[in-house]
């Protein structure tokens, strides 16, 4: 017991924040991929449905992360990863124009939780690297059990609250452009401190705020552009 109250103590609750808004704001399609895939189940098979098959996927991101989080000091991968994160925090802010989500719905329960499944591990590229940037900041020996405390704490937030959340979105819409600012705040701080780079610039770790900042204000700079012309061009 005491070591698991000294466990909670020493937990880097700011990358925990960080994995659960970003589960969250990265998490929507995943609730609407886990909504069309039990549309057609029975009604007495529908939460075995959701919570088979958001159980599977989430262990399955898991596994994932896991293996990005083991593989994040292979030169260059933090750079490009990076780079990544970049791209996803401005399509967070100014998503392009796409259609609605064709999702198989199997009347069989296991039909829809492999769907599900599927689905998720096709989908989460951008969690998981978001993820992994996020607890690179914790303790090496903390860094999975973060990201699975993190994953855990989310889940009701996405299965329960997805509507919930995309309302307070819709009514407060700093929070996604403050998820993009993070984003690309995870991203800046990872590009500083790749291996591959800090061969030839052993000082660029010194800037780990300063890559962070940049980052995000690139994030929001980019993304704000976009929407502006974006706008234009639907005015004409």
């Amino acid at each position: 017991m005491e070591a698991l109250i000294a466990w909670f103590g020493e937990i880097h609750w700011v990358a925990v924040l960080q994995i659960i808004l970003i589960d969250i704001l990265l998490g929507g399609d995943n609730a609407v991929v886990i909504a069309l895939a039990c549309r057609s189940l029975d009604p007495h098979l529908r939460v075995k449905g959701i919570i088979y098959g958001a159980g599977g996927a989430i262990l399955l991101r898991v596994i994932l992360i896991a293996f990005a989080v083991s593989v994040m000091n292979i030169p260059f991968l933090k750079f490009c990863g990076g780079l990544l994160l970049l791209w996803i925090g401005i399509k967070l802010i100014a998503p392009a124009d796409g259609g609605e989500h064709e999702i198989h719905a199997s009347k069989r329960l296991w039909g829809a939780v492999k769907t599900i499944i599927v689905a998720d591990l096709i989908m989460s590229i951008d969690n998981v690297i978001a993820i992994a940037g996020a607890a690179e900041q914790a303790p090496g020996h903390h860094q999975m059990a973060l990201v699975i405390f993190g994953l855990l704490v989310s889940v009701p937030f996405i299965l329960g609250g997805s509507q919930i959340i995309l309302k307070v979105i819709d009514r407060f819409p700093i929070i996604v452009y403050a998820g993009g600012a993070l984003l690309g705040w995870i991203a800046g701080t990872l590009m500083v401190d790749d291996p591959g780079i800090l061969a030839h610039l052993p000082n660029l770790p010194a800037l780990h705020t300063e890559g962070g900042i940049a980052g995000a204000i690139f994030v929001l700079i980019v993304a704000f552009v976009l929407k502006y012309f974006r706008s234009q061009k639907t005015k004409a």
